[in-house]
């Protein structure tokens, strides 16, 4: 390609492309990071220059794949790349910054432009097909119009996920489409082990939404007994119940034109799952002991660590009430799949807790960080909490040994265990033990267990329990 017909007069766009027209350009966004991609290297470096003779500040790579890796180290503010190149052309480009980065604008330029490959590019999703050679004004003003129209969350527009420390690209991706997600006003579902953030999650999809300035009101479903649950959401009218001296008006109204988060809303009794379902379908609630509804302008997020299809199918969750919430679902990776964010948590939280308790305490040896990144953290983020704090309070040097680390680990996993995982995990072991001693006849050991068989295999399903494998030569230990 010769870098001088960039200079040429452009061509008629083809049908489908988008181009700036006669309208004046949108507000140049000097300062905006753009990722730019050629193969042609000569060509890279004349676009470069006139990209940063605007003020924008550029990132160049000569292929699809250093574009990739360029992208896991930094997120640009656009992407400006040429259709054809070797390996990896610009629409398989855009189809894996997609998949990374969903809702990255990308523009692309090609000196082979046709009305099939303008179509494609633009019903995919592309934000701009531009044949060359392009004239100067009209590049920026594509430029500027997709900088326009792109969500904002550049670099210096993260106020809404600082409670969140990642580096890691997976996170990058939920966050990219949480921030896409919290601009409407759809239903989230939340998903990932306990302890993975999911609550932190929800707070920061509210305060990148357009109910930022209202109420953010967060429940743990699981908490409550049934009748409390339900006061607690709907409100109850004074004299409802034994004990209702005063009228309550609940967490729905407390968090009116606001955030409502229902946090291990698998753990929600089905019958209020009816009553929840209701309330969302009607935008409307009933206050335990009244005759009138409420009308309500709230935003529902949800968050579980079950497996709410697997559920629903067990009849344990309601399937009308699973499509209503899970209209988007973000999955949270557990810290194990992130472990290159343990040394960035770990120093911010060791900041955090020194401040409070031992200002002299300056951070973890790297012999202690290593300890810290190679573990297994079951408990996810909250036990990598619980670890710092502890080896803050115990330490008596500026910098955290590795044996301190070691100890406090240790004390994790002989930590008494929440109830709900002590009750999980006993379940699980009788499950294994009388399966065993019925070498996995399910009948004999719904019988000893006291349940019926229909009961008996929901808590197999639910614990990821095969009894074929207890069977004679079913190789289960």
């Amino acid at each position: 390609m010769d870098a001088a017909r960039l200079h040429a007069t452009p061509r008629p766009a083809a049908p489908g492309t988008r181009r700036a027209g006669n309208p004046a350009p949108a507000e140049p966004q000097t300062g905006a990071h753009i990722l730019l991609v050629d193969d042609d290297v000569s060509l890279l470096r004349l676009l470069g220059m006139r990209l940063e003779s605007r003020g924008f500040r550029v990132t160049t790579a000569e292929s699809g794949a250093e574009a990739l890796r360029s992208l896991s180290a930094q997120r640009p503010d656009l992407v400006l790349s040429d259709l054809r190149m070797d390996e990896m052309d610009g629409l398989a480009l855009f189809q894996a910054i997609q998949r990374q980065l969903p809702g990255l604008p990308v523009i692309i330029l090609t000196a082979h432009g046709s009305i099939p490959e303008a179509v494609s590019a633009t019903q995919q999703g592309v934000f701009g097909f531009l044949t060359k050679p392009v004239d100067r004004d009209e590049l920026f003003a594509a430029i500027d119009e997709a900088l326009a129209q792109a969500p904002a969350g550049g670099e210096g527009d993260d106020a809404w996920r600082a409670e969140i420390i990642t580096r890691s690209p997976e996170m990058e991706r939920v966050l990219e489409q949480a921030r896409m997600v919290a601009a409407s006003d759809v239903s989230v579902l939340v998903t990932g082990a306990s302890g993975s953030g999911k609550e932190l999650l929800a707070r920061a999809i509210h305060r990148a939404s357009p109910r930022a300035d209202k109420p953010f009101v967060a429940i743990n479903c699981g908490a409550l007994p049934e009748q409390l649950l339900e006061s607690e959401l709907f409100g109850h009218a004074r004299g409802a119940f034994t004990g209702a001296v005063s009228e309550h008006q609940g967490l729905f109204r407390a968090a009116e034109g606001g955030t409502l988060f229902l946090d291990e809303i698998g753990d929600m009794p089905l019958p209020l799952q009816v009553k929840l379902l209701r309330a969302l379908q009607e935008r409307q609630i009933r206050p335990l002991g009244s005759t009138a509804s409420v009308p309500i302008n709230v935003r529902i997020l949800s968050a579980t660590h079950r497996d709410l299809s697997q559920a629903m199918h067990q009849g344990e969750f309601r399937e009308d009430l699973y499509y209503r919430l899970n209209v988007v679902n973000l999955r949270l990776p557990p810290l194990k799949e992130r472990a290159e964010d343990v040394p960035l948590l770990a120093r911010h939280l060791v900041a955090q807790a020194a401040a409070r308790h031992k200002p002299f305490v300056k951070g973890f040896s790297p012999e202690a960080l290593n300890l810290l990144a190679a573990s297994a953290w079951p408990g996810n983020v909250r036990q990598l909490v619980n670890v710092v704090e502890q080896c803050v309070a115990l330490t008596s040097s500026p910098m955290i040994p590795e044996a301190l680390v070691a100890q406090a680990l240790a004390a994790e996993e002989s930590a008494l265990p929440t109830f709900s995982d002590a009750r999980a995990g006993f379940e699980r072991s009788y499950l294994i033990k009388v399966l065993k001693i019925t070498e996995g006849n399910v009948t004999q050991a719904a019988r000893i267990a006291g349940r019926n068989r229909t009961d008996f295999y929901k808590l197999l399903n639910r614990h990821e329990i095969e009894p074929g494998a207890f069977k004679p030569g079913g190789g289960q230990a």
